[in-house]
């Protein structure tokens, strides 16, 4: 089950409430098959745990792994996985979609 909106922000809450650092994924296009709509969000801690979902997969991953990045330096990214990526199957978008991501830190 994946959790709701309200679950996510407050766990970016509870961890900023903690001292820890604290970025916010979410999903602001895509195009063909998405596993997630625009507007779905994942939170991540500077631990590397997260709550939500912005894809499936591999992507995930990715995606903390950038976070982590974001909450280090404070600067935003914008993220895409695609078809066009030579990526894309590593990542797990295998199923001919495009997404982009964008991860900010939560101050």
């Amino acid at each position: 089950m994946l959790a709701r909106d309200e679950d996510i922000l407050k766990a970016a809450e509870d961890w900023r409430a903690q001292g820890k650092g604290v970025a916010l994924a979410t999903v602001v296009e895509t195009w063909g098959s998405a596993p997630r709509p625009v507007g779905s969000n994942l939170v991540i801690d500077q631990d590397g745990l997260f709550l939500g979902s912005v894809s499936g997969g591999c992507v995930e991953g990715a995606v903390v792994s950038e976070a982590l990045d974001v909450i280090a330096s404070g600067e935003p990214k914008m993220l895409e996985f695609g078809v066009a990526d030579e990526a894309a199957w590593k990542v797990g978008l295998s199923c001919g979609g495009t997404i982009r991501v964008f991860v900010e830190k939560v101050e």
